[in-house]
């Protein structure tokens, strides 16, 4: 069985990949730290608890047992966080991921698939973003994305890397079987944020900014289901040659849809109205974000099948919504 390092599957996209991989006959190896993740979200083979800084716990994983590729998530994710701390996500996320590369290249591991994201494209007016689009990140979560994106480059040049950086848009929904879905804590996320607050958890639900450039002055974003985000790091290991080489895939849905709509979806979803708190607009937050998707359809063969606003909204719902008294038992 193939054997693939997955750092950070024990948190909401990495176990979801988990399960996508032990679903092609990969064998998933989990590398998290569980300060995000979850002990219980690994289920499809090994956790080794470690963080990416550790050169010796990535040695320990590599000699272990053969691994023929890597997915790399493990990393810090809060665009507001990263304006306040940038020093922690330039440390995590540019440094451990420079750790990771150098441990691959130690162990001739030369495969590697990263979790990039949306947010190096910045401010933008443009209707859909291609990954020919410039870079121009606005805050250190983003800049943090781009460097790794650089270091590939780089890297694959130099070092013989190869590797597929696939720009993440907004992850969301949950695993339609119900065996997985999103519990971070705390929870940054608008989808889930809505949901609980529909259900009675929070008191209301934040709106950061209503005078934006959109039609309705509230943030348009791409939103892209959880289980197909997954599959589409199946077929990126899958098509990753084996010499030198470094891409950068946008996977996303293709369609925006602002906060407003997403907040009437869920309403609808739920079947109660719920509390919106009108914010001040966040720093680093830009007015859309919209993949253009014909590269992953091209290279991927990526076709959304769960990726429909109604869908992720109902998956996600049907996740939040078990549990005993109204709250899950992993709360």
């Amino acid at each position: 069985m193939r054997r693939i390092l997955v750092t950070g599957g024990a948190g909401y996209i990495g176990a979801h990949i988990c399960k996508a991989l032990a679903g092609q006959g990969y064998q998933p190896v989990v590398l998290d730290d569980l300060s995000h993740g979850h002990r219980d979200a690994v289920r499809w083979g090994p956790l080794h608890v470690g963080d990416i800084l550790d050169g010796a716990a990535l040695d320990r994983v590599f000699v272990e047992a053969p691994i023929a590729g890597v997915i790399h998530l493990a990393g810090k994710i809060s665009v507001a966080e990263s304006s306040e701390r940038p020093d922690i996500y330039y440390q995590t996320n540019v440094e451990g991921s420079l750790a990771l590369f150098r441990a691959m290249l130690r162990h001739g591991v030369r495969r590697v698939i990263f979790s990039s994201s949306a947010a190096i494209y910045g401010a933008t007016e443009a209707g859909r973003l291609t990954e020919e689009a410039a870079p121009a990140p606005q805050n250190p979560y983003g800049r943090s994305k781009l460097f790794v994106e650089y270091m590939l480059r780089d890297m694959a040049a130099a070092c013989g890397l190869a590797s597929i950086s696939l720009r993440y848009f907004n992850a969301a929904g949950a695993d339609p079987a119900g065996e997985l879905g999103e519990r971070h804590n705390p929870e940054t996320h608008l989808i889930p944020l809505a949901i609980e607050a529909a259900l009675g958890r929070r008191p209301d639900i934040k709106l950061f900014g209503s005078d934006f450039a959109t039609p309705d002055g509230t943030c348009i974003r791409d939103y892209v289901h959880v289980t197909d985000l997954a599959e589409a790091h199946v077929r990126a290991l899958e098509i990753l040659p084996e010499t030198a080489s470094a891409e950068a895939v946008n996977i996303g849905n293709g369609q925006g849809y602002s906060v407003r709509e997403v907040l009437q979806a869920v309403a609808h979803a739920v079947g109660r109205d719920f509390p919106v708190a009108m914010m001040p607009r966040r720093s680093g937050d830009v007015a859309r974000l919209v993949a253009d998707v014909e590269k992953a359809r091209r290279l991927l063969d990526f076709q959304p099948r769960h990726s429909d606003l109604a869908t992720i909204i109902s998956t996600a719902y049907r996740w939040h919504s078990r549990g005993v008294s109204g709250y899950p038992p992993w709360a």
